[in-house]
């Protein structure tokens, strides 16, 4: 990657220098507002603490969830900025705004190695907004509350690896404003996925799950001229399924992808890997009794929550000969634990694969969650990604705005 990096930055000297970093804080929380994985958050750690025992003044900027145009408390930073400051061993101040008079006035007022985070980022519409002047102004007003005394530019430090795929103002405008540098996490990230992109081992293994084909096509057409196999698992298996003439039950389909399934398995049979058994039951419960059945008899009055044990058995035989492993989502419903077996055997295999030497990805989101929810060793697999869209959007060949304004 031909950017400047965070250890630039900290060659230049930053003590006393304003200095703005967009993290990726974007944490998943429970119904009474608490953290249930801070995996974000201590991802974004490295880079903050350099820049404060390094003397910056330093200002975060993120987002949480996504709030409708506007403040919302239900969307506030409050909780992120007190786990962010556990992490740290340190205060975190969290500015009552995102570019208004609390950030501006508490921005003026740090001292060397001081952190400060803003407000919920998207609580400014101009953040997301499709007009370049509107983006640009927020920019603006970002990049003011690093202003030296004298006038001087702070910098900006990209460090939020899950946004860069988007074209947003604290993501890519303010990098057209300010000295800007790829931070510890950004250019980790972008490393492993040229890796993946570039010089692959193989056996190359892909493993895919989630809900949706749609969200996944492209990259299974990207990568069924790269992988030796791709594993489909999840909701979107149902809708290949129905592609081969088998009734789904009441399972998670996509009707208007049939057609697009039944070609890819035409074109890419050999490549392409389904569940032989599925896990079904009556209703979409943590409660509800689970029953194995072969992936061709599934009850027309039930549906597929996870795959079953014989998939697990021929999809880890698949796996334990990888030299590189790409995992994007879930086997099933791993959140419910009757449901979460395919999953955890699933992650199990890339372990054991990872163990002989394999390297192994896992692209962020629900997997990365799932990894940590099921009692995985995190450093079981070569690299968790804190991005599932940004690496989707790298493998399926697509430009990354945010990285992209980097260079």
């Amino acid at each position: 990657m031909a950017v400047k990096t965070l250890a630039d930055l900290l060659a230049d000297g930053v003590e006393g220098r304003g200095v703005l970093v967009r993290s990726d804080l974007n944490v998943p929380l429970d119904d009474n507002g608490n953290i249930t994985d801070a995996g974000r958050i201590i991802a974004s750690v490295p880079t903050l603490k350099a820049l404060s025992d390094a003397g910056a003044k330093v200002v975060v900027t993120a987002h949480l969830g996504r709030p409708k145009g506007g403040p919302d408390p239900k969307f506030s930073l409050a909780p992120v900025a007190a786990a962010l400051g556990e992490k740290l061993g340190r205060h975190v101040q969290l500015a009552g705004d995102v570019v208004g008079t609390d950030a501006l006035a508490r921005a003026e007022g740090l001292t060397d190695g001081d952190i400060l985070l803003l407000e919920n980022i998207r609580f400014e519409p101009r953040e997301t907004s499709k007009d370049d002047g509107e983006r640009l102004a927020l920019a603006k007003a970002l990049s003011e509350l690093v202003l030296g005394d004298d006038g001087s530019a702070g910098a900006f430090v990209s460090d939020g690896f899950g946004v860069v795929h988007r074209k947003q103002a604290s993501v890519y405008d303010v990098a057209t404003l300010l000295p800007h540098y790829a931070g510890t996490l950004v250019a980790a990230e972008v490393k492993v996925l040229e890796q993946l992109t570039s010089s692959t081992d193989r056996p190359y293994a892909v493993v895919l799950g989630g809900s949706k084909v749609s969200d996944k096509l492209a990259v299974i057409e990207n990568l069924a001229t790269k992988a030796d196999s791709i594993v489909i698992g999840g909701g979107m298996c149902f809708t290949f399924l129905a592609a081969q003439g088998v009734s789904v039950g009441t399972s998670l389909l996509q009707e208007e992808m049939i057609d697009t399934c039944r070609q890819l398995l035409e074109t890419y049979g050999d490549v392409i890997h389904l569940p032989v058994d599925i896990v079904v039951t009556e209703k979409f419960s943590a409660d509800s009794t689970p029953e194995t059945v072969w992936a061709d008899q599934i009850p027309a009055d039930k549906m597929g929550l996870d795959i079953g044990p014989e998939s697990v058995k021929r999809f880890t035989a698949l796996l334990s000969n990888a030299r590189t492993i790409f995992w994007n989502g879930p086997m099933g419903v791993f959140e419910f634990p009757a449901f979460a077996a395919g999953t955890k055997g699933v992650a199990e295999a890339i372990v054991a694969a990872t163990a002989k030497g394999a390297f192994s990805v896992v692209g962020g989101g629900d997997s990365a969650a799932a990894v940590r929810q099921l009692g995985l060793p995190e450093g079981g697999f070569s690299h968790i990604s804190t991005g599932g869209g940004a690496s989707l959007e790298y493998l399926e060949g697509k430009a990354l705005p945010g990285i992209d304004v980097l260079n």
